[in-house]
């Protein structure tokens, strides 16, 4: 008959046995192709903690790069709008400008300084959905209210001159279109933005500044939101730049690199203007990094609106379009990082070769790196911090 001992020491090893259990995969989405888009995460997970990921992409691959090839220049301007569908106006500077590049054309001055005014108003709509999803992701309903308010300010700006709130296809190679929302007397006479254009636009950034201040208040010290974020999903610098990431999630790492401060794409170098930049690298510096940037946006419009001369809006290009042979790189600050088109001519009037960069698909590069070590309540936390859009990875 066994004694006390030895009964104790089978009833331990049995609970031991019992415990023992082996990694599971876990297959999270393809999820419904709502803000983010469609998305797969093949995970492994020991407990809760994720201990491998392995993302799944393509499924929402439409073939930007091969389907501009067969387009003129124009038709390819409209379909570059849907590649991040939350930053339509910016996505099509950077190929405009490549374009023009090749051309040898100069834009006129009042042309380029709305070209700027609207991609920062862009990047401020797209910085705001992030302000009012991410939160939500995390169980906060309130701050959703307050950002999609002022991002429907916004918005009805954008498409008084534009013309549509998402996909404006407003850029021309040489300078702009005729404002959406301008009079027949002035498309005619002077080809303008529509009146009350600068009034109604300043407002609205008064307006954008205000809700940041609310919005900070709300999150900032929040104990919950603290708690989800602070320290959460860790991006060291080194660890950011090897894979590429750009934009506000290298800037929440403490990378102060902004293409606004590197390259003349647009006349950035005449306003003032701050990078923010984060110290810990983590979910709530992402979120920080993305809220200071909105005021320094709209910030930076403000500035423009004064500086915008009088004068044309397109500089004299032929009515059929054609790009001399050659090839060009062109990058961009878009709101969600660095957007660059390698663009080949070979004299017609479409491309012969496209490349597009696009900031999520490196931004996103990192999942396997970032999630290891995660729990899985965090993994929301973590992924909605980063703030990609599929369009732009399955380009």
């Amino acid at each position: 008959m066994l004694d006390a001992q030895a009964m104790a020491q089978i009833s331990e090893t049995s609970v031991a046995v019992e415990l023992e259990t082996s990694d599971m995969t876990l297959n999270i989405g393809p999820q419904h192709p709502s803000t983010h888009g469609v998305l797969r995460l093949v995970a492994k997970v020991d407990g809760e903690v994720i201990t491998d990921v392995r993302p799944i992409l393509g499924y929402m691959h439409r073939g930007y790069e091969k389907i501009s090839e067969v387009r003129t220049y124009p038709q390819v301007i409209a379909l570059i709008n849907r590649i991040d569908w939350t930053s339509g106006y910016a996505n099509e500077i950077p190929f405009v400008v490549a374009a023009e590049r090749l051309m040898g054309i100069e834009v006129p001055e009042r042309a380029q300084w709305i070209r700027l005014i609207l991609t920062e108003m862009t990047r401020i709509s797209a910085h705001l959905l992030f302000m009012g999803s991410f939160p939500l992701e995390l169980g906060a309903t309130t701050p959703l209210m307050f950002a999609l308010r002022d991002r429907e300010r916004v918005l009805d700006v954008l498409e008084s001159v534009t013309g549509g709130r998402f996909h404006p296809n407003f850029n021309r190679i040489g300078g702009i279109k005729p404002a959406a929302g301008a009079g027949k007397e002035q498309k005619k006479l002077t080809q303008d933005l529509p009146a009350g254009f600068f009034t109604e636009t300043e407002a609205a950034m008064d307006g954008v500044i205000a809700s940041t201040d609310q919005l900070e208040k709300l999150l900032r010290k929040n104990e919950i939101f603290v708690a989800r974020t602070k320290g959460i999903g860790v991006l060291p610098p080194e660890v950011a730049l090897s894979y590429g990431v750009t934009g506000p999630n290298l800037r929440a790492s403490g990378v102060p690199y902004d293409l606004r401060n590197e390259t003349d794409y647009l006349p950035y170098d005449q306003v003032d203007f701050e990078i923010p930049v984060g110290t810990e690298g983590d979910s709530f510096d992402r979120w920080w990094v993305r809220l200071a940037e909105i005021r320094q946006s709209a910030n930076i419009v403000k500035q423009a609106i004064q500086k915008v001369p009088s004068g044309p809006l397109q500089a004299k290009v032929p009515k059929i379009i054609k790009v001399p042979k050659g090839e060009t790189y062109v990058r961009a600050e878009v709101p969600k990082g660095v957007m660059g088109y390698y663009l080949v001519s070979e004299g017609g009037q479409g491309p012969y070769r496209v490349k597009i960069r696009t900031a999520s698909f490196s931004n996103l590069s990192m999942l396997p790196w970032i999630l290891e070590g995660v729990i899985v309540p965090d993994l929301l936390a973590v992924m909605g911090s980063l703030d990609f859009v599929l369009g732009d990875v399955d380009r």
